[in-house]
């Protein structure tokens, strides 16, 4: 169920009925020569409305602009600061319990998201105001990553470029993918700058790579994309069924342990 195309009185049916939200987030940010800026929010928005076509549950809008300062110096690339995003999700989450959900999967594509999006779920769940929990796609089947692709990337590489090649193959500029991987990084284990003496000494995706992407693209297609999107897909399907399935009791936080605070003083 996609709330946008549904009415207020249709959405109330369904919160009389369920609790759990999906929302989607991604970025607007370079993902080298051959993929477009959307790559990110389309793989979220993607992934996103499938499951929630599977299962039923509510799924919101996508949040298309994330945390990307590290891709700022190629142009297009978009982000907001990193407290405002993290309030801005956590306003948005709130309206959604607001109408009652209590249960919120973070659906998402983008790896500068991950840690604020966690920290967005820790303080709703320590006010008891619902459960948040995040998710991302490729860390939900890594093993099916490594299987498919001999040098993967962590941005704009061959699983991205064939999740898009699945999902927009239109916007997919085939004939960058060899300059995308040649003049990109296509073995992570060979950057200069990922760390120094136990010290991660870069902060920029060009300091690392000149076009911005890494891995080695050529070895993406778009079966490959359907397979990832569907192993994903089932994933997050089972993530949501489970999450449905639990009394909300045991997905909030734990009392503190006895004796509880000030409990003897008379």
């Amino acid at each position: 169920m996609y709330a946008a195309d549904r009415t207020w009185p249709e959405l109330g049916d369904y919160v009389a009925e369920e609790s759990v939200a999906i929302v989607p987030l991604g970025s607007t940010e370079q993902h080298g020569p051959h993929l477009p800026l959307a790559t990110d929010h389309l793989i979220a928005e993607g992934l996103a409305r499938e499951a929630s076509e599977r299962t039923g549950f509510l799924c919101t809008p996508t949040v298309n602009v994330g945390v990307s300062p590290h891709h700022r110096q190629f142009h297009g690339t978009m982000w907001v600061d990193a407290p405002q995003f993290r309030d801005y999700v956590e306003s948005l989450t709130r309206n959604l319990t607001y109408h009652g959900i209590d249960r919120v999967v973070y659906v998402n594509a983008h790896g500068g998201n991950v840690q604020h999006l966690r920290e967005v779920g820790r303080r709703l769940r320590d006010d008891s105001a619902c459960y948040a929990v995040e998710w991302m796609w490729d860390e939900s089947i890594p093993d099916l990553v490594e299987e498919v692709f001999e040098r993967n990337g962590p941005h704009g590489g061959p699983k991205e470029t064939a999740m898009i090649q699945h999902l927009a193959p239109d916007l997919v500029r085939e004939e960058k993918l060899t300059a995308a991987r040649d003049n990109g990084l296509p073995d992570v284990d060979a950057a200069e700058h990922i760390q120094k003496y136990g010290a991660r000494t870069f902060y920029d995706a060009i300091e690392n790579s000149e076009n911005g992407v890494f891995g080695d693209q050529t070895d993406a297609t778009a079966e490959i994309g359907e397979r990832l999107f569907e192993a994903a897909t089932e994933q997050l399907v089972r993530l949501l069924e489970w999450l449905d399935d639990r009394p909300i009791e045991d997905l909030l936080a734990p009392a503190h342990v006895d004796p509880q605070p000030g409990s003897r003083r008379e």
